[in-house]
């Protein structure tokens, strides 16, 4: 299932997508593990400063996640440089906690409830 969400940056409407086809994209287009970069972008987002590492990272996942919403339209640029130049400034405290949410929601039936082991039912 995949999960879409609006969001205004710099006055433009940005539709974003979580879904199984991001972490994919993501891990072919910057050969890095989305899931532990979510894990440190979540971490990283108690009010502290971000680092210049978690300021790319976030810049990639947000520029994956715009990319898997336009769904081939070739609406968004081909590359996060590209996409970036088309905003003027925007706070990243804004953004990240909306894309966080978005992929909790979607990765919420991934996790298995305590006490129970994952089913074996691949073969």
């Amino acid at each position: 299932m995949s999960i879409y969400k609006t969001l205004t940056i710099d006055d433009k409407q940005v539709t974003f997508a979580a879904s199984a086809a991001v972490p994919r994209l993501y891990r072919c287009r910057f050969n890095r593990d989305l899931f532990r970069d979510f894990k440190t972008l979540g971490t990283a987002s108690d009010g502290k400063s971000y680092d210049v590492e978690s300021l790319e990272v976030f810049e990639n996942v947000a520029y994956i996640m715009a990319k898997a919403a336009d769904g081939g339209k070739d609406t968004i640029p081909d590359t996060p440089e590209e996409w970036l130049e088309s905003f003027g400034m925007f706070s990243i405290y804004e953004v990240l906690p909306e894309l966080l949410d978005m992929w909790n929601i979607s990765t919420r039936g991934l996790q298995n409830p305590k006490g129970r082991k994952p089913s074996s039912t691949a073969r």
